[in-house]
């Protein structure tokens, strides 16, 4: 089960997830780039725990514990909400999270929730009375193992973390985005692999072109994340929403051309009959659409100031 693979994971002290900002950066990417590498879903829940420890930690100097298995619900679709009100004991949280990965494996979850004062960050014990989680409703084979689903809370009692805004007014927020690119190209790399392995096997010039091709691109890729992680542990507290845009555009973009590549190198054979690759590129597909595509651009070029990458002076 791949909650449980992501446990084990996460418990192995062989995997190292040091916080983003610290001067390893590039050595947490590396982490959830294998995990992907090895299975995007057990990956992505690999990535959730670590990105509550690191909210934690940057938000309340606290952390995840040993053993627990933490999510982070800040999804805010129309529809559906939950809202915190001050009860008895504390905050209590009452209402409908959508898109919550781990919605019935994780035991903590941070979760956004509206408040008199704004939106806000919750930190909920999910054995507590009155959670309740449905993931049997999603239909794609892609990420199905990441038990995503629905989680409904009725009263239930929760510890504020920060203020109101904290959650996203923060520069982890967007280290943490970056990390999400870190795991959909660890995810391309898993779809790359038969490519590599049948590339390998021949002297046909067209398989080798594609090689080359997907080879050029993921060296691309690692190049994005590489300079990313030298540049949080350079300014951990600098400003990086655009280059959070500009490297998830960019690794998507990647991820996408290398899925197209690898089908038009090898053809129909290894999506019907090898089941883990099959798996990787569902999974994958279904992944990268965690970007908000064309929208994310438009705000990457309401970024840019005017200023072109690269070195100075701006060119005339």
């Amino acid at each position: 089960m791949t909650p449980a693979r992501a446990r084990a994971l996460l418990d192995d002290p062989s995997v190292a997830l040091p916080r983003p900002g610290e001067g390893r950066t590039l050595d947490r990417f590396a982490a959830l780039i294998r995990a992907c590498s090895d299975d995007i879903s057990t990956g992505r829940l690999v990535e959730a725990h670590a990105d509550a420890d690191a909210i934690l930690a940057e938000i309340c100097g606290g952390g995840t514990a040993p053993g627990e298995f933490w999510g982070v619900w800040a999804a805010e679709p129309r529809g559906t909400r939950v809202d915190a009100r001050p009860g008895a004991q504390g905050w209590e949280l009452s209402g409908v999270k959508e898109w919550c990965s781990g919605a019935t494996s994780c035991t903590h979850a941070l979760v956004t929730a509206h408040t008199e004062a704004g939106n806000r960050l919750f930190a909920v014990d999910l054995g507590r009375p009155g959670v309740s989680a449905d993931s049997s409703g999603w239909a794609n084979t892609g990420m199905r193992d990441t038990d995503t689903g629905t989680v409904t809370f009725d009263a239930v009692p929760a510890d504020a973390i920060g203020e109101p805004g904290d959650y996203l007014d923060r520069p982890g927020f967007w280290h943490g985005g970056i990390g999400v690119a870190a795991c959909w190209f660890g995810g391309a790399r898993k779809v790359a692999a038969p490519l590599y392995r049948a590339g390998s096997r021949t002297d046909d010039p067209l398989l080798r072109m594609h090689v080359g091709a997907v080879d050029a691109l993921l060296a691309s890729g690692w190049a994005h994340l590489q300079t990313a992680a030298r540049e949080i542990d350079a300014d951990p507290t600098g400003p990086s929403t655009r280059l959070a845009f500009a490297v998830r555009w960019s690794v998507e973009q990647i991820a996408t051309a290398v899925i197209d590549r690898v089908g038009r190198a090898l053809g129909p054979g290894p999506l019907a009959a090898d089941p883990d690759h099959a798996q990787a590129v569902a999974d994958l597909v279904v992944y990268i659409r965690q970007s908000h595509a064309d929208r994310d651009l438009a705000v990457l070029g309401g970024l840019t100031g005017g200023r072109i990458p690269g070195p100075g002076p701006e060119p005339s």
